[in-house]
């Protein structure tokens, strides 16, 4: 019987070298060169730079922020998505369109935009402002620019796994007498854990690196509105460029661990679902 060549892609060693090369050319080397490059730091001088008290109040922000966002965006997104699969209305391909606005904004612009409603001043401000709410040059701006830039991982990663859901599920357990948020909650959302992982991790990843939009919106005040991207490019800024690269080493590997452990809850999701 003749061998079954299993090889999806032709040209298969050709294909893999160039994947090799194009993903250590982009990703590998710039890595490899930021941990070198915080390697001419001594210990002691390393140790100062990643862990004093504005570089501590700043993982703290950017970390919980991001947190914050992704949570945020899980509800909303799973909202929104269940509204475009599941109900009919006026404009509803117009308003699906929009939902990938924040990929083709420049991130800067949505700062700006942000900063401007919601400044004391602005549409919105001057109805939040006299309230308490500010969204304007505090955290709570930083959590909202970061919703809006995450949104779309979210509603795109559990839109395709609601289209392709089996709604006989659901019917059957509506003819066994489950309430329709017992149908939700017992038949449809189990099936939707995996693709809400994803969308948090996608979100989670996105976040920690953002700087366009939160630089405009946060206000950038050491100690307490400065996120860790922005004191990098401060550091960057004074020409200390190993420090940077210390910074920025701490917040790949705490990345890193983050999303090894979301990815980790994702499998185990998929495994407990099978």
């Amino acid at each position: 019987m003749p061998a079954v060549n299993r090889r999806i892609l032709p040209g298969f060693v050709p294909s893999l070298s160039y994947a090799i090369l194009y993903l250590a050319v982009l990703v590998l080397i710039p890595l490899a060169a930021c941990f070198l490059k915080a390697s001419t730091l001594t210990f002691e001088q390393f140790w100062a730079a990643v862990y004093n008290p504005r570089a501590l109040a700043a993982y703290k922000l950017t970390f919980g922020t991001s947190l914050a966002a992704a949570f945020i965006n899980v509800f909303l997104g799973l909202l929104i998505a269940w509204v475009l699969v599941r109900y009919e209305f006026p404009l509803k391909r117009f308003f699906d369109s929009l939902i990938d606005l924040p990929f083709a904004l420049p991130t800067a612009v949505a700062g700006l935009v942000y900063s401007s409603l919601y400044v004391k001043s602005g549409w919105l401000g001057q109805f939040l402002v006299p309230l308490g709410i500010h969204g304007a040059y505090s955290r709570t701006a930083i959590v909202l620019v970061l919703t809006f830039i995450g949104l779309p991982f979210v509603v795109r990663t559990v839109q395709p796994v609601l289209e392709e859901f089996d709604r006989e599920q659901e019917e059957a357990a509506a003819c066994l007498g489950a309430s329709r948020l017992t149908c939700f909650l017992r038949v449809v959302l189990p099936t939707l854990i995996p693709a809400l992982i994803t969308g948090f991790a996608l979100v989670f990843a996105r976040c920690l690196g953002e700087y366009g939009s939160v630089v405009f919106v946060s206000g950038n005040k050491p100690l307490d509105t400065e996120i860790a991207p922005v004191l990098i490019v401060s550091r960057l800024e004074s020409f200390q460029y190993a420090e940077a690269t210390a910074i920025a080493v701490v917040l790949l590997l705490i990345s890193f661990t983050m999303l090894i452990v979301i990815n980790f809850l994702q499998r185990w999701s998929r495994r407990h679902e099978a």
